[in-house]
């Protein structure tokens, strides 16, 4: 889960606002689309796993360049789409900061983050990818959705500013882009993880793989 690491008051309470503002309006649409949708049992349960697993994984700091962190954003997106998918993220995020893991401010940013992620793993596995094999397909919608969410936290960043900081614009930019860059060296790993996971699930339980492909959403 592409993450950005900042305290409260880093931004101006302006554009905290703003981000907060849109992420209650993708929130409320995804609310329509999942009350439109005739959600079974067993997807709701997997929703409820995954946000546990992605809570708990997020919280694993991994010792590479000053710590970063996995996530299942992507693998979120594929297994219960992108309206349940965007729930679950906010609700990461919000425990997330309850324990001090990013500003309570800062939460409406993350999900838009988090949201571009599930919402592009999700196209890329079901649409742009559907002639490959498995473990392909899950691999490279788990690297585009943390690709399409590193963009978006650089995008914000710049956007907003820091309060405080010198740097703003290009400059802003360049001293941004270092934390992304190796955000996607995990990727690669978490890509990797993520194809095989949805190759044994396709094994054993085709059925969490279906969302667009019986026509379930």
């Amino acid at each position: 889960m592409t993450h950005i690491h900042l305290p409260d008051g880093v931004f101006s309470l302006q554009w905290v606002i703003v981000w907060w503002a849109l992420a209650l309006i993708v929130i409320a649409i995804a609310l329509l689309i999942a009350r439109r949708q005739n959600i079974a049992t067993q997807r709701l349960a997997t929703a409820g796993l995954l946000a546990a697993a992605s809570f708990a994984i997020f919280q694993v700091n991994i010792p590479f360049a000053g710590g970063v962190h996995m996530s299942l954003t992507p693998l979120i997106g594929i297994l219960v789409g992108p309206a349940i998918g965007s729930l679950i993220v906010l609700i990461v995020n919000i425990l997330s900061a309850a324990i001090g893991h990013g500003g309570w401010g800062l939460i409406g940013a993350n999900t838009l983050v988090n949201v571009s992620e599930v919402a592009s793993a999700y196209y890329l596995f079901y649409y742009a990818t559907r002639r490959f094999e498995l473990f392909t397909r899950g691999a490279v919608a788990a690297f585009g959705g943390l690709l399409v969410g590193n963009v978006l936290s650089v995008l914000i960043i710049v956007i907003s500013g820091i309060q405080g900081s010198a740097l703003s614009g290009s400059a802003l930019l360049v001293f941004t882009l270092q934390v992304p860059l190796l955000n996607l060296v995990v990727a690669v790993g978490e890509a990797i993880l993520t194809g095989f996971v949805v190759e044994y699930l396709g094994k054993v339980r085709l059925d969490l793989l279906a969302l667009r492909d019986v026509g379930s959403d």
